[in-house]
């Protein structure tokens, strides 16, 4: 985690301009609190695969701001986001737990 997480004010990211402009609804949130993940989601889709497209997605999009932030190209930063996910899913450091809150 980074400094960012000792912040006590939360910093909320914008909403994506298509999803204000077209409508639509939120199907996943996360927050770095106490250098901890939190996160809100919905079951969003009627099969469970469409998640593994969504995290592909995702991976590409965080290959894509490390590129233009950083000095890493975006193939490299997906292969180590893929290589951890898979370390991670083999051995996970800390499963966490769910709760449902309406």
């Amino acid at each position: 985690m980074n400094s960012e997480s000792a912040k006590t004010k939360f910093e909320p990211l914008n909403v994506p301009p298509p999803a204000l402009e077209h409508g639509g609804y939120e199907v996943l949130r996360a927050a770095i609190a106490n250098d901890q993940l939190h996160v809100s989601l919905r079951r969003a889709f009627d099969e469970p695969e469409v998640w593994g497209v969504l995290l592909a997605d995702v991976a590409r999009h965080i290959g894509r701001i490390y590129a233009r932030e950083t000095s890493m190209r975006e193939d490299q930063v997906v292969e180590k986001v893929c290589a951890m996910f898979e370390a991670e899913m083999a051995r996970p450091t800390d499963i966490g737990t769910t709760n449902s809150i309406s």
